[in-house]
């Protein structure tokens, strides 16, 4: 029942093989095997002992697959941390689940300790290591600690999700047997090792002795070079968020080239799936088209088979029936258990349901997702939206509140709120920015603000200074009047000067 078992197995089954293809080559499983061993037997000279936690802060490689085996193997537990995370959140998660010790390259790990003041300990994953060492296989509990994925929090601070080995193998085991997984098979690795995606794209892989391919990160939204790598590494497995492959069909020539004939499954995750791209993905590809469904804190626990009849649809594919053992429900407003054609909150009780929030009281019984769904005939769900300020932007989880925190942190600003403009894979940040009185901080400096504090994804891509925010009856900032601002002024520009404010609405 543990995640490193599956690749000892299949070091032991397919030594031969090819388990995982980077950029820089690609490792078979036998050699996986030894390096994982190799980087074991360093990091418990480090001190990594059973129940410890270990930051892994790398581009994604071999390398960086081999060290999470490693610390598996200990008895451990891995915390991975998305290269482009500013340096100070990498930090703070650092300090949040008391690591052990922080691996990575050598300049980010030098960066890193001159932050931190030297401690945990660091080790450089990329150094050569003595390819011989004993077998390394600590004994570990299907409940043990196996990973926790740092996701964004509404205070500003992010959230470590706890997952066990038993959470993720109900997951993998799942999905290898939905996909009739086979050696043969190539996965391609389309999300950062820090995302839950992730879990599928690696040990659905070395469950069946197949290879997994990843993509660079600089890859990850440059669609031309996607659809290459779809057709130069022969995929099978293909497995993102919607809004890659809708910009694999706009800006990549997706559909300009038949599909591979090696493409046996399409899956897609973390937004809906705007209907008519996903009209041209399936005249486009025999391939099975998978919506899954799932917050980090369950990894997947629905899915649907895209279907002919989904496509008639005006709106995103159902996203289906429970998966890797879980129960799934709707809970009325009022309550009471949703039926066909009613709408409630989904929860979700079973296997692949978190451990709890590192740091937290743990998850007891079924889990609220906070999303809400349309419970079909059948018992099927369609979703409907979110129900507090949790969104999905471009696949990635975003808390609003975290987004905000980070802008009045700046000197300038006295109070910020931000939204969602537009739809689906089409869907933006827009922030709305009240200065300090006599300030006027430039986007730009706002924008280089936030990145020192947020990854990426989480930045504003517009940015407006108001003289106010619009208000309720009750004193609270009217979201819903600045989210109907944000839609009437589409995303493509950055907004530099100051607004006016809005009326107080009741």
């Amino acid at each position: 029942m543990t995640l490193h078992q599956l690749v000892i197995d299949a070091a032991a089954r397919y030594p031969e093989r090819p388990a995982v293809a980077g950029a820089d080559g690609v490792m078979r499983y036998a050699d996986l095997d030894r390096r994982a061993d190799a980087l074991a037997a360093r990091m418990r000279g480090a001190g990594v002992a059973r129940g410890d936690r270990v930051v892994i802060w790398a581009e994604k490689s071999p390398e960086v697959v081999a060290a999470m085996q490693a610390v598996l193997r200990l008895g451990a537990a891995y915390v991975p941390v998305d290269p482009a995370t500013p340096l100070a959140r990498g930090t703070a998660v650092i300090r949040d689940c008391a690591a052990r010790l922080v691996c990575g390259d050598g300049p980010r790990l030098s960066r890193m300790a001159g932050e931190y003041g030297g401690a945990p300990r660091c080790l450089d994953i990329t150094e050569a290591v003595p390819g011989s060492a004993e077998p390394v296989n600590e004994p570990v509990g299907a409940d043990d600690l196996a990973f926790v994925l740092y996701t964004s929090g509404s205070t500003g601070v992010p959230k470590g999700v706890c997952i066990s080995h038993r959470n993720a193998r109900a997951f993998v085991d799942w999905a290898a047997a939905e996909l009739a997984a086979v050696p043969d098979d190539r996965f391609a690795n389309h999300a950062g090792l820090a995302f839950d995606l992730s879990v599928l794209d690696l040990y659905a892989a070395f469950s069946s002795g197949a290879m997994v391919h990843l993509v660079p990160t600089e890859l990850s939204y440059s669609p031309k070079r996607l659809v290459e790598l779809l057709h130069e590494q022969r995929i099978s497995v293909w497995y993102s968020v919607p809004s890659a492959l809708t910009l694999m069909i706009r800006e990549g020539g997706l559909l300009e080239r038949p599909a591979p004939r090696t493409l046996r499954a399409l899956l897609f995750a973390g937004e809906p799936f705007p209907i008519a791209k996903l009209r041209l993905l399936a005249a486009w590809s025999r391939a099975r088209l998978l919506n899954l469904y799932g917050p980090t804190e369950t990894n997947v626990c629905t899915y649907h088979q895209v279907e002919p009849a989904d496509l008639e649809r005006d709106r995103p594919a159902p996203i289906g029936l429970p998966a890797g053992g879980d129960t799934v429900w709707a809970i009325r407003p009022d309550g009471g258990r949703a039926g066909p054609g009613e709408e409630g909150e989904l929860w979700v009780d079973g296997p692949t349901v978190m451990l709890g929030y590192w740091g937290r009281e743990p998850q007891r019984g079924p889990y609220p997702t906070g999303d809400i769904a349309r419970v079909l005939p059948g018992g099927a769900f369609d979703y409907v939206g979110r129900r507090d300020l949790m969104v999905k932007v471009r696949g990635h989880r975003v808390e609003l509140g975290d987004v905000e925190s980070a802008l009045a942190a700046h000197p300038d600003v006295d109070e910020a709120a931000v939204v969602v403009g537009g739809d689906g894979s089409d869907a933006w940040l827009e922030a709305f920015v009240v200065p300090v009185a006599g300030r006027a901080p430039g986007v730009l400096a706002l924008k280089r603000h936030s990145a020192e504090r947020l990854p990426p994804y989480m930045i504003a891509n517009r940015i407006h200074l108001v003289a106010e925010l619009p208000r309720t009856g009750n004193g609270k900032v009217d979201r819903a009047a600045l989210g109907r601002r944000a839609h009437h002024h589409p995303a493509g520009g950055e907004v530099a000067g100051r607004e006016a404010g809005w009326p107080t609405t009741r």
